[in-house]
């Protein structure tokens, strides 16, 4: 087991999914500043045996008067896992605006003789984070509780129905009304928006099913195949698998290993025959050149052909300066983002959090993506008027050292968005208790106190502490708002640093008490509203 969860913890890092909610016992008070006292309940969790040498952070706020309700080291930092991503989504949701949209545009480059155009089609990205993947017929964007980017160190994680190649597809169709028919020459994926920034992972300009290879083992019976399914199925790419069924309640242990080019992926392992289907993942390394791929298969498909070979690099040399008197032939329109942002905000989507400062600096005019860090200080200082210096941000997810936060400061932001016109569509774009993103996967009961009340981005940070064979929780904190009876709201943060845990139970259990501290906070405002307390 332990070996196990020695080479998974890294990719635990920032899942920030809310692990579980309302259970667990109680101790005794650790220190704490004098701003508002802390319930019995919440100080017994603090005490107990795994936080001996760990601190925890918290801070309620009314809003409406500034009044503090609770608190404890307010002012220190706290390594924030993606409770980041509300920093981070708050500046692109102003630089960008919540109606935004992305129009990545098809041009054609050469000569058009009737239907057939000697030349290049030219696809250029604009920093889409799904390209119709995940657009649901009403306009909207999917998303599950576990998203697949997590398949790899969450059990639980599944897909969307969509179509990842639905936006391709979509675009192949408009070449086709366009009339062209043949193109006597190449496409190109013109990425020169932005160069990708070294964080992980790393954002492209153009982003296909995020980058990734879905691989889906269904088990059959035991001592048979496990039946394979896996998508987008692009060429060159392909897939072999080797996964057997077993017993129920036998292990299920898949493992994928790649050629060193990514498009031979491999399978091994058992599943078990109660289990449900296993979903895993394989990275696309070179994602301009399966998107031209993806898009001459597309083009077929629609009735275009395009005579340069459909596999290889993305011939990106081709490309002109600029599109002055180069038809533009087709263009796929993203949806608002706003849905991007309760996407990313929702399953604590990395990739997506990285985007979003390409997705700032471009609109500066800048392909260095890291150009987008001045802009949400600028926001922070002058229009959230708040102090910056309470943030310190090395990317856009939450998952580099640097990387540290104050309860003061995320509050007074949360704060901030309340006296704004986009107050319900920001709140509502964080994961509800019981309801949506992750936390639609606890406090799902109708006897769950806090079902629906929660509106809070969770992040985690955990490692393997070698010397004792234990997990080290670094980080797991908790930041939205809490709604009482009434509909009165109040900001929170409340975080843990420094926890250690024997096994993945007890990170569960970590995950466990920071959801129950918020839970009691949430009925605590209840109550103080039900005694019509307003002070």
């Amino acid at each position: 087991m332990r070996s196990r969860i020695r080479g998974r913890v890294r990719t635990w890092a920032t899942v920030g999914a809310a692990l579980a909610v309302v259970a667990g016992t109680a101790a005794a008070a650790p220190p704490r500043n004098a701003d508002g006292g802390l319930p019995p309940e919440i100080t017994a969790i603090m005490n107990k045996p795994a936080y001996r040498n760990a601190q925890w952070g918290l801070l309620e706020v009314d809003p409406a008067n500034g009044r503090v309700v609770h608190s404890q080291y307010p002012d220190q930092f706290f390594m924030p896992g993606s409770t980041v991503k509300v920093i981070t989504i708050s500046g692109a949701w102003h630089a960008l605006g919540p109606d935004r949209r992305f129009t990545t545009p098809v041009h054609a480059i050469g000569r058009l003789d009737g239907s057939t155009l000697t030349g290049n089609l030219a696809l250029v990205a604009q920093g889409d984070l799904t390209m119709g993947g995940r657009t649901k017929p009403d306009g909207s964007v999917d998303f599950t509780p576990i998203d697949h980017t997590y398949a790899d160190d969450i059990p639980g994680a599944t897909l969307t129905p969509e179509d990842p190649l639905a936006g391709l597809d979509q675009i192949a169709r408009q070449v086709r009304d366009a009339g062209i028919t043949r193109v006597d020459g190449d496409v190109v994926i013109d990425a020169r928006l932005f160069t990708p920034p070294p964080i992980s992972p790393q954002p492209t300009p153009l982003i296909v099913n995020d980058n990734v290879i879905d691989l889906l083992s269904t088990p059959t019976s035991p001592g048979q195949p496990a039946q394979l399914t896996w998508r987008p199925q692009v060429a060159p790419y392909h897939v072999t698998s080797d996964v057997r069924t077993v017993e129920a309640g036998g292990a299920t242990d898949i493992q994928v290993s790649t050629s060193p080019d990514g498009t031979g992926i491999s399978l091994t392992g058992t599943i078990a025959a109660d289990s449900a289907p296993t979903l895993k993942i394989s990275q696309v390394k070179d994602p301009n050149a399966f998107g031209r791929t993806a898009l001459i298969e597309a083009l077929g498909r629609a009735g275009v052909t395009v005579t340069a070979p459909p596999t290889g690099p993305n011939p990106d040399g081709a490309l002109p300066a600029d599109y002055d008197g180069d038809p533009q032939v087709a263009a796929y329109v993203s949806p608002p983002y706003r849905d991007y942002a309760k996407l990313i905000l929702n399953v604590s989507h990395n990739l997506g959090a990285n985007l979003a400062l390409c997705n700032i600096a471009t609109l500066q005019g800048s392909t260095n993506c890291f150009d987008g860090f001045p802009v949400i200080r600028d926001f922070l200082a002058n229009t959230a008027q708040l102090d910056p210096t309470q943030f310190q941000m090395a990317d856009g997810r939450g998952d580099v050292p640097v990387d540290r936060v104050t309860p003061a400061g995320l509050n007074q932001l949360l704060a901030y968005w309340l006296r704004t016109p986009d107050a319900d569509a920001f709140r509502t774009s964080l994961p509800i208790l019981g309801v949506s993103g992750t936390g639609a996967l606890y406090c799902t009961s109708d006897d769950c106190p806090a079902k629906g009340k929660v509106f809070a981005k969770p992040g985690t940070i955990i490692g393997f502490d070698e010397l004792n064979q234990q997990l080290a929780v670094n980080a797991q904190t908790y930041a939205g708002y809490l709604e009482a009876e009434d509909g009165h709201l109040f900001t929170f943060f409340v975080g843990v640093n420094g926890a250690a845990a024997p096994d993945i139970q007890g990170f569960f259990d970590v995950n466990d008490d920071v959801d129950r501290i918020a839970v009691i906070l949430q009925q605590e405002a209840c109550a103080e509203h039900r005694n019509g307390h307003r002070a």
